[in-house]
């Protein structure tokens, strides 16, 4: 199985209510299992700041899917929540990105893992410490812990 690590957000609706359905519908996934769940960190919206403020979480999930067939479910979850794509960093009732996928680096136009921004977001860093900071970066070759430790040194977001 590999371990791949998920960054949750959501700023509209009910968003401590989306956040918990969210990995429930990631845990009911055919050969997929949450294993950690971070705690939840309000956070201000990042790219577009005139937007309410976020509900971040982390999840930890063992898979034997595919990147390809966890993307596609991860899409179909947040469709069947509700998510409409307007604007890009805009409101959104759920967002799940895949982080990390194991130790994979995968570029394609639908999909860029490790996720490009990740090592400049403590929204997404925070949370994934408390449940994997020793997951490697497998472009930096950085942790995760060792990433927080940088962003917080280099940037204030």
């Amino acid at each position: 199985m590999t371990h791949v690590l998920l960054s949750l957000g959501s700023n509209t609706g009910d968003s401590t209510e989306n956040l918990k359905l969210a990995i429930a519908n990631v845990n009911a996934l055919d050969m997929t299992e949450v294993i950690a769940v971070s705690s939840v960190h309000k956070t201000a919206p990042w790219g577009k700041t005139d937007q309410p403020d976020f509900l971040n979480q982390s999840v930890l999930v063992a898979t034997d899917l595919n990147v390809a067939e966890l993307m596609e479910n991860i899409l179909q979850i947040e469709k069947d929540m509700g998510r409409v794509r307007e604007e890009k960093w805009g409101p959104r009732l759920i967002d799940i990105d895949i982080i990390l996928f194991g130790e994979e680096t995968i570029s394609t136009p639908e999909l860029t893992i490790p996720h490009p921004h990740m090592h400049e977001r403590r929204f997404v860093l925070e949370p994934s410490v408390e449940i994997a900071g020793h997951m490697i970066h497998p472009v930096i070759k950085k942790s995760v812990s060792e990433l927080l430790l940088m962003c917080e040194l280099n940037t204030s977001q």
